[in-house]
């Protein structure tokens, strides 16, 4: 089966960021004072922001940062009343058809020149994005701004939750195996903290402390001989996806009046745990392997949770788990982009080959990929 060899990857982050410390002081003043429980209620927030395993988020709603605390946040007022819920989604989605193309213009000119790819090259381009849409959209901004050909073909992989990048790559290898000569430029950016959801519920607080905002870029093409340009892992051989029964409602991210809203039950983690470790074998024996076999991991980072479920799954040990965890503390849970920062980082470190990245996302549903 054909191979897509990744030539070049890019990253993009928004100018300012916060300290995760500042940020569950700022999720504060989005649930309404109570007289009588705004001091415990404060005393959780700040508990489930440092459980999350966040050290630093950026934002595009930032307007300065100093050494990590935010300074100046005007889209977000103070929550008038319980019943305030903040921005309306119209608001919302103004600010995504501002600010995602440029972002994502930032990610994709990164990967091309990461991989000295010309513009003018790029025969097929995939976007993704779970956290907005618009049209014309990103697709188009980056035809634009890159100076891609004007019959590129294009293609949109949306609404597919943190996975969605996986899925992009399962694309691109499809469209290197139809045509060895197709150049494929993936783009995949979301701005999670557009979505910050007000009022007292736990299990959104949690959604809140882990999301932010950041896109990132593949340039590739078809595989062909035997040796890799790049060091670490970058040929993709193969990818899978399974939807684990009568999850459905364990995960799920709905457009609603004010912003997206995502729910997750606190079952995923043990869910992962007892359903992971058939569903990796599967695939991995596919191609000849065992999990003791693969040398280099990369997991989407949904959470610390997540993390630990997922690593208990595969026997994963604590240094095999940094760079997804490393990743989580640095930037926080991206959404679609994450996994390529951790493949990224991977790649930097000559990270040894074969590699599995794995994603969670609404189904409940793992994708998994093989890359060598």
């Amino acid at each position: 089966m054909t191979s897509f060899e990744i030539l070049g990857l890019g990253t993009a982050l928004p100018e300012h960021s916060i300290s995760q410390h500042g940020a569950a002081i700022f999720a504060t003043t989005c649930v309404a004072p109570d007289s009588d429980q705004s001091h415990s209620r404060s005393a959780v927030i700040q508990a489930l922001y440092r459980r999350a395993g966040v050290q630093t988020r950026h934002s595009v709603l930032l307007e300065s940062s100093s050494e990590g605390e935010a300074t100046a946040e005007r889209f977000y007022r103070y929550a008038s009343s319980a019943d305030d819920r903040g921005p309306s989604t119209s608001e919302r989605m103004c600010r995504y058809e501002a600010e995602a193309p440029r972002l994502a213009a930032r990610a994709a000119a990164a990967a091309l020149a990461d991989g000295q790819v010309a513009a003018s090259c790029v025969t097929h381009l995939i976007t993704v994005s779970c956290s907005g849409f618009s049209a014309p959209g990103v697709d188009l901004f980056l035809m634009r701004e890159l100076g891609l050909v004007s019959h590129v073909s294009r293609t949109h992989v949306g609404f597919m939750g943190c996975h969605g990048a996986l899925n992009a790559l399962r694309v691109a290898q499809a469209f290197a195996a139809a045509d060895p000569d197709s150049v494929v430029l993936i783009c995949a950016v979301e701005l999670c903290t557009l979505h910050h959801q007000y009022g007292w519920d736990p299990g959104r607080i949690v959604a809140n402390s882990l999301f932010a905002d950041g896109a990132a870029a593949v340039a590739g093409h078809a595989h062909s001989g035997t040796g890799d340009g790049n060091p670490g892992p970058g040929r993709l051989v193969a990818s899978a996806s399974h939807v684990i029964p009568d999850t459905a409602e364990m995960m799920t991210w709905n457009v609603r009046n004010s912003g997206f809203e995502m729910s997750l039950s606190p079952e995923v983690p043990g869910i992962i745990t007892r359903f992971l470790p058939r569903v990796l074998a599967e695939f991995l024996a596919q191609h000849q392997l065992t999990p003791s076999d693969i040398c280099s991991w990369g997991i989407h980072p949904g959470g610390p949770r997540i993390l630990s479920a997922a690593a208990e799954a595969a026997g994963l040990s604590e240094i095999q788990l940094e760079p997804s965890a490393s990743v989580l503390r640095r930037f926080g849970n991206m959404s679609s982009p994450t996994i390529l920062f951790i493949l990224r980082d991977l790649r930097l470190a000559g990270a040894p080959a074969p590699c599995v990245l794995l994603g969670f996302g609404p189904g409940l549903n793992v994708e998994m990929a093989l890359l060598k």
